[in-house]
């Protein structure tokens, strides 16, 4: 009796199994499509610059990067729809400081696009700026007011690293590499290995990975469909409009001035995440701007959002 069932449940499993290949194949032409080793690019720039795909190392450290970012579909996916809150603001200032579009790129892979984010080693926000560096590009860094975390300033003070590095380097990829792993290591690198581009370097993992990851970001970020991220304008986390407050005085309690502003607490923290503290100390009559939330930005209709690029979206 036990040999029939088990006789019974190997067929069964031979049925699903054919069930589950027939399946697979189907989905090939459907909704969820097999694993597989994306296509890379026939072509690829950085800051206008060709990127040299025929090089076998820049061909198999690309797909690489692009295999980690595809397949954590989660996060990349998430950062696909927080880029259209965030790209509209980055991108003026950016051109504005004379520093190529593509650098939003290198954003995209410091933070995944989360303004609050902290590493384990102290760099915070969109650009996650060490606290020394910060201060040394002009931003405020205390245990009230971190500009870290402030989206415009901290945009600033990258861009102020970026050309005071092309100063240095005059090649943009250089720029990249310093970024992560310090402008005294890729010089120091760059004269010893008689190198004049960053991607010719050997260096330690975490960088030369680090300019393949900026490359793959901008590669699915503007040909999201081919990769198979399916995006609709009402997906999208547009921008928040607010209402722009200055204070040079202090605020004891953060609570009463939200409340006072007809918003939260949580939403004044959220929309200024640069304030550390539940009070804005201010003993030197500094004028800080407070970013507050309308009441239609808040409750906004997914069904209204335009989309900011119209690459993301299929409809």
């Amino acid at each position: 009796m036990k040999f029939q069932i088990l006789l019974c449940a190997l067929a069964f499993s031979v049925t699903a199994c054919a069930q589950t290949t027939s399946g697979t194949h189907a989905a090939s032409q459907g909704e969820f499509a097999p694993t597989q080793v994306p296509p890379l690019p026939a072509k690829l720039e950085f800051a206008g610059e060709a990127v040299p795909l025929g090089n076998y190392d820049t061909r198999e450290s690309l797909t690489r990067e692009m295999l980690t970012t595809l397949y954590m579909h989660s996060r990349t996916m998430q950062t696909l729809l927080a880029s259209e809150r965030y790209f509209a603001i980055i991108e003026p200032i950016l051109k504005k400081y004379g520093v190529p579009d593509d650098f939003k790129y290198l954003m995209v892979i410091e933070s995944n696009l989360n303004n609050i984010a902290r590493s384990p080693a102290g760099a915070a926000g969109l650009w996650q700026f060490m606290p020394a560096t910060g201060r040394e590009f002009g931003l405020e860094v205390n245990d009230n007011v971190d500009e870290r975390y402030h989206i415009e300033k901290a945009t600033v003070a990258a861009c102020k690293y970026f050309k005071q590095a092309y100063a240095k380097y005059g090649d943009w990829m250089a720029v990249s590499a310093a970024y992560n792993a310090g402008q005294g290591r890729i010089s120091s690198q760059l004269d010893k290995q008689l190198a004049s581009h960053a991607m010719d370097l050997w260096l330690v993992e975490e960088t030369s990975r680090y300019m393949f990851r900026i490359l793959a970001a901008k590669e699915i970020f503007n040909n999201p469909q081919r990769y198979g991220f399916l995006l609709k304008r009402e997906h999208l986390y547009p921008p928040i409009p607010y209402k722009k407050v200055t204070v040079s005085t202090s605020i004891n309690d953060l609570n009463d001035y939200a409340k006072s502003q007809g918003i939260t607490y949580a939403q004044l923290r959220e929309a200024n995440p640069w304030l550390r503290d539940t009070s804005l100390r201010n003993k030197t009559g500094k004028t800080y701007t407070l970013y507050i939330p309308t009441q239609e930005g808040t409750y906004y209709d997914p069904k209204k959002t335009e989309a900011y690029n119209k690459q993301w979206v299929i409809d």
